[in-house]
């Protein structure tokens, strides 16, 4: 069983930074892409960012340019690195990893709120 356990999130100021971390435990592989999610109030969960086994990354337009997503399999960790926030990037942030054609492991989320 894979338990994702993220952290890094907070209040931070319009056009300041975060990192979130995620650690997962159990069985993952490494060829196995890992993203990250975000779901404001009222709002869907949608993709941020998504780094694939051979470390190719992939951006949501709204973030292209300000977050970095990074992995590193040796320690079993995707990170998310938040630059130039905004308060529109305030939601909760969750970890995931794919397992075949669907999302199939899920952290239960951190939370990142964005305002002066």
């Amino acid at each position: 069983q894979v338990q994702l356990v993220e952290s890094g999130g907070g209040l931070v100021q319009p056009g300041g930074s975060l990192r979130l971390s995620c650690v997962a435990s159990g069985s993952i592989r490494s060829d196995a892409s890992m993203a990250w999610h975000r779901q404001a109030p009222a709002k869907q969960r949608d993709l941020v960012a998504v780094v694939t086994g051979g470390l190719d990354t992939n951006y949501a337009t709204s973030v292209k340019g300000r977050f970095t997503v990074s992995r590193d399999n040796a320690k079993n960790t995707v990170y998310l690195q938040m630059d130039s926030l905004k308060p529109g990037d305030t939601a909760v942030y969750f970890c995931t990893v794919r397992e075949g054609n669907r999302w199939a492991y899920w952290g239960q989320g951190t939370q990142v709120t964005v305002s002066s």
